[in-house]
């Protein structure tokens, strides 16, 4: 991604995201955080960390799906020898979406039960 493109996306992402988080500041009193804010944190990672799973996730297997048909439409007959890594390469990537998944269910849980 080029420099021009990349400031506006930079620059929407910080309108979108992180400027509406003043709106629910509050000062710390003699409480500081409580149960309800990890709880809270914990949810909000939980839905982050499997959104990135799934995007790495996804954007791994199409790289590597493409690289694959690649090779097989360049030489043909090697599509067995090309076709047998990609399909473990993809199994590997798809584990790791789904221990991302398993991470989020965790703290999806963490958050729901207070413990």
């Amino acid at each position: 991604m080029s420099t021009r493109k990349f400031g506006p996306a930079a620059l929407a992402f910080v309108a979108a995201f992180l400027v509406p988080l003043a709106a629910f500041a509050q000062e710390t009193g003699k409480m500081g955080a409580n149960l309800n804010d990890v709880r809270m944190w914990a949810g909000a990672g939980a839905g982050f960390a499997i959104g990135l799973g799934v995007l790495g996730g996804a954007m791994g297997q199409g790289k590597a799906a493409a690289a694959a048909l690649e090779g097989i439409s360049r030489n043909p007959g090697a599509a067995a020898r090309i076709q047998t890594p990609m399909i473990l390469g993809l199994a590997l990537i798809e584990s790791l979406v789904l221990l991302s998944f398993v991470i989020a269910f965790f703290l999806q849980g963490f958050a729901a039960s207070g413990k």
